[in-house]
């Protein structure tokens, strides 16, 4: 009894092992079985490889890829017959000659037809089919999996002419021992960079240093850094700056309501210029200076840039059917006329940051990953850029998931990891933060973790709206501004971080929620992603945009959903 039961339990496995394939196999090609339906596919000797015959004859009937499509017994039973049918022609087909009995015939190998030998049903199971059906199921099963992303090396090079230029990529450049003389070297860079700035506005033209600043003195214009940040017992802000030569405190009362608010959104250690009364040993703040950006000009455009980030390959919540509809589209295979017609204008398609999941990022990652190899998780991202027509070029940049460094600013994403990107004729790789000039368009890309610290520090400030964010890093000049916090920031002997050239696009991605605002003529777009709401999000209450691709289309956003 007792082995008995070990084959019961063995076969019931391996039964429910096979339906599992089964079922997932339909649902993933969009296919809903009824009850009769999947007892009769069920029934069938090989049924992966029978339902494998029936999603071909479905979708590539009256049924797009797209389709959602229901199942019934009937249709089952039409598709066996139909197979049944082929199995009759096949047999004339192959049926001996007097000839072939005495001299084997020769196979093309190109030949489609095919010329298995059938074998009869035993007489002990009647029910036993013949093995030409296998043949069959198997030739039908194999066109199944052409359908399946494929590693296509994109080696050819494109006659387009691309008017491409990295104009700032710190791969190379960055520098640290992680020596005091350092984080001294990369303060004192961020403060010149940003007071020559500052410098440049009409009030702080003639400003002051600390230690210049004489007792009978009443009126003050500085540029300094923010040190240190406290709320005082009656609800008035007391900020301590410092600059090379000393430290001052300055007070912002709440009773100047405008000068409040924007004395709440300082932060620790960015750089400002400040004009305050000063009496006695106080100074009383009458004003807050960002670096800012000016109103640029409008740029020509006749062709489109796609951005992505935070596709996340590798993960159990990437969105894998969306992401192809995605490439589909990119290639003018999906979407309606007017949105091939956007389509076909893309000449640049641009990923900031995170485009696998990464290993080892959080803990118990592993239990999250559906990859759980970095190299195979860019193998992964390969086949499905491999893809993307040779006449798009790609810029990729890292973000935290990527196998960079974690400290800010990331070198690009090494080869030794991501060979098989590399490969691809068509993809251009670049630091996060890193500048690029598309056609004349100059796209600042910056995966954006700093957000993570912005919204922790300014109670107004949410993940949600990344765009005023992003607004509010152009005004502060500094793409993370804040140090020792959740962004790690390495202590380079230059400050790569501060945005000395204003961007015609400012592209970020790392919240997951896709925003678009134009601020003095600057269009600001985060990518969104292409995974679901992760187990992080769902602890801190933030609902990702999934699917959502932003493209600047002839100078005009376009949004674009693929789920």
């Amino acid at each position: 009894m007792k082995t008995f039961y070990k084959i019961y339990k063995l076969l019931k496995y391996k039964f429910y092992k096979m339906s599992n394939k089964v079922l997932l196999k339909c649902a993933k090609k969009g296919i809903n079985l009824s009850p009769t339906a999947y007892s009769k596919v069920m029934e069938v000797d090989d049924s992966l490889n029978f339902i494998s015959s029936v999603i071909i004859k479905l979708k590539t009937g009256d049924y797009s890829s797209e389709d959602l499509i229901s199942v019934n017994g009937d249709i089952i039973d039409d598709i066996k017959n139909e197979l049944e049918t082929t199995i009759s022609s096949e047999k004339k087909k192959i049926k001996p000659t007097k000839n072939d009995d005495k001299k084997p015939k020769k196979v093309d190998k190109n030949q489609t037809t095919i010329t298995k030998e059938i074998e009869k049903p035993s007489k002990k199971n009647k029910d036993e089919k013949p093995k030409i059906i296998n043949s069959i199921i198997e030739k039908t099963a194999e066109k199944v999996e052409d359908t399946d992303i494929t590693f296509e090396r994109n080696l050819n090079k494109t006659n387009i002419e691309y008017d491409f230029e990295i104009i700032q990529d710190t791969s190379k450049k960055s520098y640290t021992s992680g020596e005091i003389e350092n984080l001294i070297s990369y303060f004192k860079s961020r403060y010149e960079k940003l007071a020559k700035i500052l410098q440049k506005r009409p009030e702080l033209k003639t400003f002051q240093k600390v230690s210049e600043i004489e007792e009978t003195q009443t009126s003050l214009s500085l540029i300094l850094m923010v040190r240190e940040i406290r709320t005082t017992k009656n609800g008035h802000k007391l900020i301590e700056f410092e600059d090379d030569t000393g430290t001052i405190s300055i007070l912002f009362s709440n009773k100047n309501e405008e000068l409040f608010r924007e004395a709440e959104k300082l932060v620790k250690d960015e750089v400002v210029g400040i004009l305050a009364d000063k009496n006695g040993d106080l100074a009383i703040g009458n004003q807050i200076i960002d670096p800012g950006v000016t109103r640029i000009e409008k740029k020509e455009m006749d062709f489109g840039i796609v951005f992505l980030s935070d596709v996340h390959i590798g993960s159990l919540t990437f969105l894998e059917d969306a992401f192809n509809k995605f490439i589909d589209w990119i290639n003018c295979d999906f979407g309606t006329e007017k949105q091939r017609e956007i389509a076909n204008d893309v000449k640049y398609l641009i990923i900031g940051g995170d485009i696998v999941d990464g290993v080892g990022v959080y803990p118990n990652q592993d239990k999250e990953l559906a990859i759980k190899d970095i190299t195979k998780q860019y193998n992964e991202a390969a086949k499905f850029l491999g893809r993307v027509r040779s006449d798009i070029k790609i810029i990729i940049a890292p973000g935290n998931h990527d196998a960079s460094r974690v400290a800010e600013p990331q070198p690009a994403v090494p080869e030794e990891y991501a060979k098989a990107l590399y490969q691809l004729d068509n993809v251009e790789f670049i630091s996060n933060p890193g500048i690029v000039s598309l056609d004349g368009i100059n796209v600042l890309i910056y995966h954006g973790r700093s957000f993570d610290d912005l919204v922790m520090a300014v109670k107004d400030f949410s993940h949600e709206r990344n765009d005023i964010l992003m607004e509010e890093l152009l005004k502060k000049r500094h793409l993370a501004p804040i140090y020792g916090e959740r962004t790690p920031l390495a202590s380079e002997l230059e400050d790569y971080l501060v945005i000395d050239q204003v961007p015609d696009v400012f592209h970020t991605g790392h919240v997951h929620i896709n925003t678009y605002r134009k601020f003095n003529g600057i269009h600001l777009i985060n990518s969104g992603t292409f995974q679901t709401q992760t187990e992080f999000q769902k602890i801190y209450n933030i609902e990702p945009t999934p699917a959502e691709v932003p493209v600047l289309h002839k100078g005009k956003y376009k949004h674009l959903k693929f789920i």
